[in-house]
């Protein structure tokens, strides 16, 4: 194999990825440069400058993801009402293929031999950031440092920082593994490994508990065009403008919050913490929207394919055709999505109050229990005997 003289380093300044660029250094004797995405992380980026340079990267881009990751990853997520094993929203998942694609272009601008990052080889994000690098650059070689060197836990990795003078954000008392972007903000590792234990009150920071939510409800209105949220109580926002003044609204209100243990794609479970506030309220708001503008075959067979996107989501299969294929066909559903959904955020709870639209399917003079001229009570007879034929024809056949 060809020696390694440049690698771009997916960077955040945690505690993995500071300690990864000295380590690349030492062993490969490589240039390194330093790659951070930012994806609505909410954290002072400009800092991590100085820090990359002076743990020896040679340079460091800074990325501004956060309108392409809403825009391109979210919303399709929303449209296509993506929820894994029941409970999560996918927020880790939905940015790994955004960043790992930015992290390709740049590696091809550098001319770089390999990519690396910092996943660890029990998690999800090593095979989502790989699967989109053998999808868009599948001659670029791929360095894993938790694949590879002598480590086995983040104690470990706290104890050599420590050693070669490298400041980092955790501590053996305290060494949660933890990810934010636009959509969530996410906690796993430490007291939390543990699936009986609560979580520590210090552990959120995105939805405030709900016994700490005001008293009075907050009334949000929520307006969709085919598929995607435009607009909030009125006012036309960016994509990533728009989840942020969700999540505010959301997490004032304690909504988003979730304790769950999830299947790794790797075969193991793991318990994790999440807050998705704004795409808590995006996600039941497309779904009452839906419930008056989609037909009922359509809305079933699109249900039915729910699962099947979320776990390809999950997996890291974002750019494979499969992917494509079933995001075209969501989307096709997705014509008819207009109008706008009211929501009550209360302690925690978003309930529907009212949902319109000019493509709406619903009709009061259908549905009415009064006195109508559109449907024939009677004709339900014949409408109820062809549909237990079948059911009759067992029980007489003794069946």
């Amino acid at each position: 194999m060809e020696p390694v003289k440049k690698i771009v380093l997916a960077y955040s300044g945690g505690l993995d990825t500071s300690v990864i660029v000295k380590w690349l250094i030492e062993t490969y004797q490589a240039e390194v440069i330093a790659y951070v995405a930012d994806v609505g992380q909410a954290e002072e980026l400009d800092p991590l400058r100085e820090k990359a340079i002076t743990s020896g990267a040679s340079k460091i881009y800074i990325e501004d993801l956060c309108e392409e990751f809403v825009r391109d990853a979210v919303f399709p997520a929303i449209r296509a009402n993506a929820v894994y094993e029941g409970t999560y929203l996918l927020g880790t998942a939905l940015a790994r293929p955004i960043i790992a694609k930015r992290h390709v272009e740049i590696a091809e601008r550098e001319n770089a031999d390999a990519v690396s990052h910092g996943a660890t080889g029990k998690g999800n994000d090593q095979i989502r950031f790989e699967l989109t690098y053998a999808a868009l650059a599948p001659t670029l070689r791929v360095i894993a440092p938790w694949r590879e060197w002598k480590f086995k836990s983040r104690t470990d990795l706290i104890h050599y920082a420590k050693e070669h003078g490298i400041p980092v954000p955790v501590t053996v008392a305290k060494p949660y593994s933890t990810d934010r972007n636009l959509l969530h903000i996410s906690f796993e590792g430490g007291v939390l490994e543990d699936p009986w234990a609560e979580p520590p009150p210090d552990t959120y920071l995105l939805a405030v508990p709900p016994e700490k939510a005001p008293d009075k409800p907050t009334t949000v209105e929520i307006e969709f065009v085919q598929g995607n949220a435009v607009a909030v109580n009125g006012e036309k926002l960016s994509p990533a403008t728009l989840l942020a003044k969700l999540n505010e609204l959301g997490g004032a209100n304690a909504v988003g919050r979730v304790d769950m243990v999830e299947n790794r794609f790797v075969g193991m479970k793991s318990r994790g913490v999440y807050e998705t506030p704004g795409g808590t309220l995006l996600h039941i708001a497309h779904r009452a929207l839906e419930s008056i503008t989609l037909d009922r075959e359509v809305m079933f067979i699109r249900d039915g394919l729910i699962p099947q996107y979320a776990r390809l989501v999950y997996y890291g299969f974002w750019f494979a055709p499969e992917m494509t294929m079933l995001q075209r066909l969501i989307d096709e559903t997705q014509t008819v999505v207009t109008g706008v959904v009211r929501l009550k955020l209360y302690k925690g709870n978003a309930t529907i109050l009212g949902r319109k639209s000019d493509h709406s399917l619903y009709s009061p003079e259908f549905a009415t229990f009064e006195s109508d001229n559109v449907y024939r009570q009677a004709d339900a007879d014949g409408f109820i005997k062809l549909n237990s034929l079948r059911l009759r024809i067992r029980r007489l056949l003794g069946q």
